[in-house]
């Protein structure tokens, strides 16, 4: 039997979007990263207390880690609005010239997926970053000319999951910092979860938290996900969430012990009975089990590395050993 969660502290409006109520509001909800927290606590407060826009930060990392959420927090803790796009929203100068010219003094502009921003229009980012003018060519041929904007001070706080793919120049210009979100511990998740279940009024214990914290890959996106397709088969039948509901609801998803999905199983699979355990190239693998490589490459292997599972060799990919007697045990 399970016993319910302690009475609800945590108030939200649940009218809007399951996502965004689930994001952390303050500093103290946003579990985990406690050394970029710390680092940002000291330059967005000298910031604040100087009066001046802060400095402009880059957040790199692996999808579902939080960086949204920090720009969030970001501009809440220098008090001033934050205006939200993303590298592919950004197709022509023009784009970009619109959104500089509408930023309030202090306001943070957020571009998510920064490393899919065109060269061209990086080029006109670096003097608004650097100087705070934006440069505007007008005209084509020896009638072009060149107008200055002045721009008022602004924060921008950008987010890439491929910081590789970042131009030198621009890396360079995030003079407040550039921070690398890690991955996050089972403890870490429990205590998100934990929050998440008092927000969406399930009631559940600590043990469900932990077993759901073990199989979402370190990624607190991937948690909430897990916890509200549990909570919906839990709704479903009038039950609480229990161990059960969950080890049932990750048979229906076809997760495993480790949080292996189908598509991680179908990759080593591949490897251990179709060509011997390896070494075998990437472009096989894909042939052999239909996924694109990039998929394989970019969301499959870099988990099952991670675990242990998978190496990768001069030669191809490997299935280490613990991939065997993973495949041996769900069986």
């Amino acid at each position: 039997m399970t016993e319910p969660n302690s009475q609800k502290t945590i108030t939200r409006d649940d009218s809007g979007h399951l996502d965004q109520t689930l994001r952390p509001q303050t500093w103290e909800e946003y579990v985990g990263q406690s050394k970029i927290k710390e680092n940002l606590r000291i330059l967005l407060t000298a910031a604040r207390e100087r009066g001046h826009a802060a400095e402009h930060i880059l957040l790199y990392g692996p999808p579902g880690l939080g960086k949204t959420t920090l720009a969030h927090l970001i501009s809440k803790t220098l008090g001033t609005n934050m205006r939200t796009t993303s590298g592919p929203a950004i197709e022509r100068v023009g784009d970009l010239a619109a959104i500089l010219t509408n930023l309030a003094p202090g306001d943070v502009l957020f571009i998510d997926e920064i490393h899919r921003l065109s060269k061209t229009i990086e080029e006109v980012l670096y003097p608004a970053m650097e100087s705070g003018v934006l440069d505007i060519i007008i005209g084509k041929g020896p009638s072009a000319r060149t107008v200055q904007l002045e721009l008022p001070p602004f924060t921008l706080v950008a987010a890439t999951t491929r910081i590789s793919l970042l131009s030198a120049p621009l890396r360079s210009r995030f003079s407040g910092g550039t921070f690398r979100l890690e991955f996050y511990a089972d403890n870490e998740i429990a205590d998100i979860l934990t929050r998440s279940a008092l927000l969406l009024e399930v009631t559940t214990d600590p043990i469900v938290m932990d077993t759901i914290a073990h199989r979402c890959r370190a990624t607190p996106r991937t948690a909430n996900y897990l916890l509200k397709r549990c909570r919906d088969l839990a709704q479903l039948e009038r039950v609480d969430l229990t161990d059960d509901v969950v080890n049932r609801t990750f048979k229906l998803l076809e997760i495993d012990t480790l949080g292996l999905g189908a598509p991680d199983r179908a990759v080593l699979e591949a490897i251990i009975h179709k060509f011997g355990g390896g070494p075998v190239g990437l472009n096989t693998i894909a042939a052999a089990t239909g996924e694109e490589q990039s998929t394989i490459e970019d969301v499959i292997e870099p988990y099952l590395i991670r675990q242990g599972l998978l190496e990768r060799t001069p030669r191809g990919r490997v299935a280490a050993a613990e991939a065997y007697k993973h495949l041996e045990l769900i069986k």
